[in-house]
């Protein structure tokens, strides 16, 4: 599979000074559709933002470029009743997440766009707590799966065999797990979904 350019992260440039009867939502995406949602409200006018970090990877002696959402599976986006049933008319989002500070998500995601315009180079760092479930997402335990156990300072992945009642644990760096997708869920249990 060939590697994208990088896309158009946020449409219109000016979306941070819309006016405030214009309020934020949040999409959350199916798998890795969070581009393809963006791909899709471009052309429609609805406002997004889908903040990205560069990612450099070498394979076969060659360096690749791509370019990976800060924050796999969502998408920033502006609008009224109209805009959130173009973006539920995607077939691409799962819920619309309601935001109940406007004010703070507005401050919070200009300060990562102003830090993105000045060069910063920024990584997502979930929080990670003991009893997260977690997933390796690369490397050569790629779609490994447990629940996160911190020993010593160190954070380890739990792996468990039910019916024996038997844990092991494994130490992974921490650039390569992140939260699983349902355990992505339950964090956001407090925003309320908007059905349009």
């Amino acid at each position: 599979m060939p590697i994208l350019k990088r896309e158009l992260e946020l449409s219109p440039p000016g979306i941070f000074k819309l006016e405030h009867d214009f309020p934020w939502w949040v999409a959350q995406t199916r798998s890795r559709q969070d581009k393809a949602l963006a791909r899709y409200l471009l052309p429609l006018e609805v406002p997004y933002y889908l903040p990205c970090r560069e990612h450099r990877a070498r394979r076969a002696g060659r360096t690749f470029t791509s370019y990976l959402p800060l924050f796999p599976g969502y998408v920033f986006f502006r609008g009224l009743a109209a805009q959130r049933q173009a973006a539920m008319k995607s077939n691409l989002v799962v819920h619309i997440l309601q935001v109940r500070d406007q004010a703070l998500l507005s401050r919070e995601l200009s300060q990562i766009r102003r830090l993105q315009e000045a060069g910063a180079d920024l990584l997502p760092w979930a929080d990670l707590v003991p009893g997260d479930l977690i997933s390796v997402r690369d490397g050569p335990f790629k779609g490994y799966t447990g629940a996160v156990l911190r020993s010593q300072g160190r954070l380890r992945l739990l792996v468990s065999i039910s019916m024996l009642r038997q844990n092991v644990a494994v130490e992974f760096e921490r650039d390569v797990i992140a939260p699983t997708r349902a355990d992505s869920m339950n964090r956001h249990k407090d925003c309320s979904a908007a059905a349009s």
